[in-house]
C-alpha cells in the first residue's frame, strides 16, 4: 500500500466564543500600536463588531484609522485605495471585519501596504516585503477567509474573479463570535451558509483531500446539517448560528489545504456577469457536481449525503432549490463561454474525474436551463 504524502499548515490562532474580542483584547497588542481597520460601508457597524473592535483597540492604547470603502466583490482598483491609505498611515497591523469581501480585501491591502506595486502584480504571489499581520473578525458564516491564505478579487480586464495567495496572508488571529452574524437577513445567511457548505463538500471531494483535511470537512458538514431546519424555516437560534459559524471556519481550514473545484470555477462567471451572490452561485451547481463526482468517487459522495442526513442527490438538489428557488436561466452561448473560461482555472484540475469543457457545459445546462 502506498501511503499518501502531504503537508499541513494552519498558523492562524482561532479564539471562539461570545465577547472574546473585548475580553481578550490584549491579544491584539502583540501586533503593534497602530492599526488600520478594513471594512465595508455598513456590515461591520450593523453587526456590532466594529464597536467591539474600537473598544478593544482603545483598551490597549492602539491608535487606528478606518478604511471603510471595501465594495462587494472588491476589485483591484478598490484594494489599491486601501493600499494607498495604508502606506500613508503606516500601521503595524490590519484588523479586518466583515464577510468574505472585507477579509479578502484586507489581505490585498496588507500586501500593498508594504509593497508599492501595481495591484495586478499581486497575482505574482512573490513580494519583496512581507504583508502586514492581519487580525480577522468574520461577520458572516460563509467564506472561512479568516483562516485561509487566499484573497479573491474581481479582475475587470479578465471579466472574472481571481485569487492570489501567500503563506503570510493567513491571518495571525481570528475572533469567532456568533453574535456578529445574528442580524443578518435570512437571504444573506443562506447565501453565505451555502458558500461554507460548498467549501466543505468541494474540499472533501477534491483530488488534494487528505486524511487531515477530511477530518475538518466531516466535522463541518455534520455541524452544517444541524442548521438545515433553521435555514429552511428562515430562523436560526443562537446555537445554530454558532454551528454555522464554526462550520464556515472548518470549511476555510479545509480549502486552505485542498483548494476548491470546478464549482467555484463555474460560479465566478455567475457572480461576475449576473451579480449572483457567491454562495448562491456555487450552491445551484452543487447538485450536478455531486452527480458527476459520484461517477468517480461514489463512496465519498455517499458520505457527504449521509453526514447531511439526506437520502440521495435529488434530496440535496431539492434542499438547494428550497433555499434559493430559480436563480438564472442561461442560454447556449453563455454556457459555452462560461465553461471555456472555467477551463482556464486551476480549480478544475482539483476535481475528481476527467473534467472537460463538455462536462462543464453539461453541469451548467442541467443546473441552469
Amino acid at each position: 500500500m502506498i501511503m499518501q504524502s502531504y503537508n499541513f499548515f494552519m498558523p492562524t490562532k482561532v479564539i471562539h466564543g461570545e465577547k472574546v474580542l473585548v475580553t481578550q483584547a490584549e491579544q491584539l497588542a502583540q501586533y503593534g500600536k497602530k492599526c488600520l481597520l478594513v471594512t465595508g460601508k455598513n456590515s461591520a457597524r450593523l453587526s456590532g463588531a466594529l464597536d467591539d473592535a474600537t473598544k478593544a483597540l482603545k483598551s490597549q492604547d492602539i491608535d487606528y484609522e478606518h478604511f471603510d470603502g471595501v465594495e462587494n466583490n472588491p476589485s483591484l482598483e478598490n484594494v489599491a485605495l486601501g493600499g494607498d491609505m495604508a502606506r500613508r498611515y503606516k500601521p503595524d497591523f490590519i484588523l479586518a471585519i466583515g464577510g468574505g469581501s472585507p477579509l479578502d480585501a484586507a489581505k490585498a491591502v496588507a500586501t500593498l501596504a508594504t509593497n508599492p506595486i501595481a495591484p495586478k502584480e499581486l497575482y505574482s504571489g512573490k513580494f519583496a516585503e512581507k504583508p502586514l499581520p492581519i487580525a480577522a473578525i468574520p461577520t458572516t458564516a460563509g467564506t472561512g477567509s479568516e483562516v485561509t491564505p487566499y484573497s479573491i478579487l474581481t479582475v475587470a480586464s479578465a471579466e472574472t474573479k481571481r485569487s492570489f495567495s501567500a503563506p503570510e496572508l493567513f491571518p495571525k488571529i481570528a475572533f469567532l463570535d456568533w453574535r456578529y452574524t445574528d442580524k443578518l437577513p435570512i437571504h444573506i445567511t443562506r447565501d453565505t451558509g451555502v458558500d461554507a457548505l460548498s467549501h466543505l463538500v468541494e474540499g472533501y471531494l477534491s483530488r488534494r483531500a487528505t486524511g487531515t483535511s477530511d477530518m475538518f470537512a466531516e466535522r463541518g458538514i455534520r455541524l452544517w446539517a444541524k442548521c438545515i431546519p433553521g435555514l429552511k424555516k428562515g430562523e436560526l437560534e443562537p446555537e445554530k448560528r454558532d454551528h454555522l459559524l464554526v462550520a464556515s471556519n472548518l470549511g476555510g481550514i479545509t480549502i486552505s489545504h485542498t483548494g476548491t473545484t470546478l464549482v467555484h470555477a463555474l460560479g465566478y462567471s455567475l457572480t461576475y456577469y449576473h451579480d449572483i451572490p457567491h454562495g448562491r452561485a456555487n450552491g445551484v451547481l452543487l447538485g450536478e457536481y455531486l452527480r458527476f463526482t459520484a461517477n468517480h468517487a461514489k463512496e465519498r459522495v455517499d458520505n457527504v449525503l449521509t453526514w447531511l442526513g439526506l437520502t440521495d442527490i435529488q434530496e440535496f438538489s431539492d434542499l438547494i432549490n428550497h433555499l434559493f428557488g430559480s436563480v438564472v436561466a442561461l442560454d447556449e452561448k453563455q454556457i459555452k463561454a462560461y465553461a471555456a473560461k472555467a477551463m482556464g482555472t486551476s480549480n478544475v484540475g482539483f476535481s475528481q474525474g476527467d473534467v472537460t469543457e463538455k462536462v462543464l457545459n453539461e453541469i451548467l445546462t442541467k443546473s441552469l436551463t
